[in-house]
Parts: structure tokens; C-alpha cells; sequence
């Protein structure tokens, strides 16, 4: 099946608001990048989490945005039905409400004329909780999709998949919108030596323990600043100031105005390796000189050295801290900008996800000739 301009049907999260939805920024990124490349798009999304009462955007012009009531089978049922006839339909994961529901129900979708697409942002959480539980089931579902795609992984969770039979899976990386996100001038409240952004999630608090508020015990002088949700009562060394939810208009400031950002993956992620937060390109397209914790992969997205520090331990967190000068962190930023302008861009992953569709992508093409 050729791909031209494709009517494409989103099962997720939530568009308009990254309240406790760190996919967000992805979502925005690819949808915008898919309509500018002429393709029109429905996202369908639960009023569920208080999302809609933090939305940070407006319903945007590059996307249809059906919300639909978070309780109640029927709702759901009823917005599957709608998007009967399309082109593409994505079901993603961690919608949150629904789940189970919908990723069986999208299958009956399925067509001469229509592809279905499991689209998985946790593939790591994703594959081990089917692993450990052989009556998962989302774990029958999978080789009735026609496609997976993941946000990273890599090669370990490309393997992972179709070990489960799935008929093709394939990374849609993390990426950049230099649309949303930029360059801009410091803001007062945002002067840190080191940041960090990330809300209190059981798979990331030890590892924030380890690179960051150890990082900031070893350096007594130094300021740090912690951004995300659920941090309120964690107890912190007193160079440490928590300002919770930083809302994404706020995104840009926090990464261009300390010294550097810190990116600190989930314990899964870091174990896949070749996960990229979205953390990692809205601080490289703020030119943030960003320190990372090191995982499997980083030297495909950003040059370790060059582009990005990267940190083993908080004890080298704290020893990249100690030896950055302005003049060198500012320099790494503009490296990274670079980098991501030319090769990590959400019109690269738009491009990326046609290819693959039309059979033009060199390493899936076979696979996916089977699909179609």
C-alpha cells in the first residue's frame, strides 16, 4: 500500500496537555511534523489525570483534538468507531484509562485500506510487564498489529518484540520541534548551575537520588534546581530548590538559563539503552550544555565530548560540575543545537515514518512488504 496523504487516527495521552504525560512533547512533535507534510490528523484523548484542567496549549490548528469522557466503556467504544476509515490508526500506549479496551478494539479497524500501529512510548515497561505475565492481554495482541513502533530502544527492544511476533517493529526516536523549542534569553528564577526536570516516578527516584541530589552534596556551593511534579515532601540537601510542575511556555528558559541540565533516564530505559528522553532535544534546541546519565546509544544522537557530558555516577556529575566553565558549556549547547538541527529534527522522524509506510526504508522494507 503507497502512502500519500494519509488520514491518521491517534489513540493517546493527551496533545494539549504534558501534565503527568511526559509523551507530550512527542506527540506535539510528530503530529505537527506529520501535518506539515500534508497528512491530517485526529487525536483522540481521555479527560482523564486533571490533564485538561492543566492544558498548556490550545486546541492547535495542526491537529483534530476529540476529547472524550474518561469513564465509561461506551465512550471509548464510540470514538474507535469514529475512526473507522482511516488511513493509519495508532494505538499508544499509556493512555491511562482504557487501555486493554482499546488496544484490542482498534484491530477491528483493520482493512484492505487501513493500518493499525501500536505506537509504545515505555517500551521497556511494556515488555516487562508482558514478559513477566504470559495471561497479559496486550501480549496475544501484538502480532495482530500490523506495525510497532516504538520512541526508542533500540536494537534490544526491536529483538524484544518480535520475539512476541510482532510482524514489524521499528524506533521513531525522540526529536526536536524548533518550532516549540529554542534558543531565548535567562530568566532570574531559573539561575541554577545544574537543572533538572522530571516528575517523582518510582523508576527514576533512585536514580535522581544518585546523579543528582548526591551531585549536590558533594558540591555544597553550588545551586541546583529541581523542576516536576511529586517532590514536594522528598527530603533534599539545602543547596536544592524544588519548584514543581514547570509548564511547557517554560520548558525553553529552564534549559538556556543555568549553567547546565541534567538528564537522568529511567532505570529501564538506561537498562534498553537507546532511549533518548525528549528532555535530551528540548535541551539541546535551548543550546543547553546538558550532562547525561550514561546509557547504551547516546553517541547516535550526540557526540559524548563535543555535544553532551557524559556521567556515570552522581560522583562524575559532580566532577563535570565542578571543571565547567561558561565559555565551554556554552560552546557544547551550540554544538548540540547543531547537531540536532541537521539530524534530529521531528520532520526527520516525520520523513523516517513515510519511508517505512511506503516500503522505502531499506532496513524494514522486507518485513513490511509481508504486512502489507
Amino acid at each position: 500500500m503507497k502512502v500519500r496523504k494519509m488520514d491518521i487516527a491517534f489513540f493517546a495521552s493527551s496533545l494539549v496537555s504534558a501534565y503527568w504525560n511526559g509523551a507530550a512533547t512527542y506527540y506535539r512533535g510528530i503530529v505537527r511534523a506529520l501535518h506539515e507534510r500534508g497528512h491530517r490528523v485526529r487525536f483522540f484523548e481521555p479527560d482523564a489525570y486533571g490533564r485538561q484542567q492543566h492544558r498548556d496549549i490550545e486546541d492547535p490548528e495542526w491537529a483534530e483534538v476529540i476529547v472524550y469522557p474518561g469513564a465509561g466503556d461506551h465512550h471509548a467504544l464510540r470514538m474507535v468507531e469514529a475512526a473507522r476509515g482511516a488511513d493509519l490508526v495508532v494505538k499508544a500506549s499509556g493512555v491511562g484509562v482504557f487501555d486493554a479496551l482499546l488496544e484490542a478494539a482498534v484491530l477491528d479497524l483493520q482493512g484492505p485500506a487501513t493500518r493499525v500501529a501500536f505506537w509504545d512510548v515505555d517500551a521497556p515497561a511494556t515488555l516487562e510487564r508482558i514478559g513477566a505475565d504470559a495471561a497479559d492481554p496486550f501480549r496475544s495482541l501484538v502480532p495482530r498489529y500490523d506495525l510497532v513502533l516504538t520512541y526508542g530502544g533500540g536494537e534490544p527492544v526491536v529483538r524484544a518484540y518480535e520475539g512476541f511476533g510482532a510482524r514489524a517493529c521499528v524506533p521513531i526516536y525522540n526529536a526536536l520541534d524548533p518550532s516549540t523549542h529554542h534558543p531565548v534569553d535567562p530568566l532570574p528564577h531559573f539561575v541554577a548551575d545544574l537543572a533538572f526536570l522530571g516528575n517523582r516516578l518510582p523508576d527514576r527516584e533512585a536514580r535522581v537520588e544518585s546523579f543528582f541530589l548526591h551531585a549536590a552534596e558533594l558540591l555544597p556551593e553550588a545551586r541546583f534546581l529541581l523542576g516536576g511534579s511529586g517532590w514536594e515532601d522528598k527530603p533534599m540537601p539545602r543547596n536544592v530548590k524544588s519548584i514543581g510542575h514547570v509548564y511547557t511556555a517554560d520548558h525553553n528558559a529552564f534549559n538556556a538559563t543555568p549553567k547546565a541540565v541534567l538528564n537522568i533516564s529511567r532505570e529501564s530505559m538506561a537498562r534498553y539503552g537507546f532511549s533518548p528522553a525528549t528532555r535530551v532535544f528540548e535541551a539541546a534546541g535551548a543550546a543547553a550544555c546538558l550532562i547525561t546519565d550514561a546509557w547504551e546509544g547516546i553517541e547516535l544522537f550526540l557526540a559524548p565530548g563535543r555535544e553532551v557530558l557524559v556521567a556515570a555516577s552522581g560522583e562524575e556529575v559532580a566532577e563535570h560540575l565542578a571543571r565547567l566553565d561558561p565559555a565551554t558549556a556554552h560552546a557544547i549547547g551550540q554544538a548540540a543545537l547543531s547537531r540536532v538541527l541537521s539530524q534530529h529534527t521531528y520532520a526527520h522522524r516525520a520523513a523516517q515514518l513515510e519511508a517505512l509506510l511506503e516500503g522505502r526504508d531499506p532496513v524494514r522494507a522486507r518485513k513490511l512488504e509481508e504486512v502489507s
